[in-house]
């Protein structure tokens, strides 16, 4: 398998246009469409839809533009473990770090260590709001990842590391019925909450309780940045639901803010270190990982 021809197919997926994909990689479109073309005669199968808006991969090419990812990671963990062989791990290791959890704090901690284990190790460090982690470990842009929930991906490995419990936060001049112990979801129910999306695994597990006791939320605003409600909530503009590390996180920020836990039911959520069952990480992914593992235990 050409690795040139590989390498070119991900950038006109990532490009979304063949035309893009060749401005990019700084060769004639014609050569570019040659190499997607060989790569079609090569697996006998249709890799490409083309349109007038662009590119997009069919099954077969999605199915292709994962293993390529994998494929081009190992070729260049080889080249790296052959000229650094018998010397201390080297390499770059992709993590995404789930915002709105507990991982997202770690990242400080997560490099500073590996400067002490592994110095000679890239991190790449992914905390994106707007990703799908699960999705960039099954196509081999992200080596690990850790996030919310505990399986049911087909082509991923979760391991459960962590049950993260969630509070209300609120500014202390908030109206809220507060005798400094736990609040039942029946007292949250009403108040202006400013929550994630639906999309995100938090709001789906806050969601989720709620119906248990068919409640509805108040939901005010939906907001994309940890930072965004931390300030909002400061503001006394409404209040939220967080896993505590990050209720903790919005609190030291701010003297005036206040977290309490939850009653009937308590609501948490699983975090869990995901890597593909079917690309087996290099050494030192997996010395990344050992490190994942070990400051995810500490919390």
């Amino acid at each position: 398998m050409n690795i040139r021809r590989l390498k070119s197919f991900i950038t006109i997926v990532d490009m979304g246009s063949i035309t893009r994909a060749a401005d990019a990689l700084h060769i004639a479109q014609p050569a570019l469409s040659q190499q997607l073309v060989a790569l079609e005669e090569h697996f006998k199968r249709q890799l490409l839809i083309r349109s007038q808006q662009g590119v997009v991969p069919t099954e077969a090419g999605k199915v292709l533009y994962g293993h390529a990812h994998a494929m081009l990671r190992q070729f260049a963990q080889a080249e790296v473990d052959v000229l650094s062989a018998g010397q201390r791990l080297s390499g770059r290791v992709s993590v995404g770090l789930a915002p709105f959890s507990a991982a997202s704090t770690l990242s400080m901690a997560l490099l500073s260590e590996m400067r002490v284990r592994h110095p000679g190790i890239l991190l790449h460090l992914v905390e994106s709001v707007g990703q799908a982690y699960s999705e960039l470990v099954v196509n081999g842009r992200l080596e690990m990842a850790l996030l919310h929930g505990s399986g049911g991906v087909k082509g991923l490995h979760y391991e459960p590391l962590l049950e993260e419990t969630f509070y209300f936060v609120a500014h202390a001049d908030f109206d809220f019925d507060d005798d400094g112990g736990a609040l039942h979801v029946n007292q949250l129910s009403a108040l202006p909450m400013l929550l994630p999306p639906s999309y995100n695994f938090v709001r789906r597990a806050i969601d989720e309780a709620f119906s248990l006791h068919h409640l509805s939320l108040n939901v005010v605003g939906e907001l994309e940045a940890v930072k965004s409600i931390a300030r909002a909530v400061d503001a006394g503009l409404g209040c939220t639901i967080m896993p505590k590390a990050i209720a903790e996180r919005i609190q030291s920020e701010s003297r005036d803010v206040v977290i309490r836990s939850i009653s009937g039911p308590a609501i948490s959520q699983t975090l869990s270190l995901c890597v593909s069952d079917r690309t087996p990480l290099s050494e030192p992914a997996a010395a990344v990982r050992e490190l994942l593992i070990d400051l995810t235990q500490s919390l």
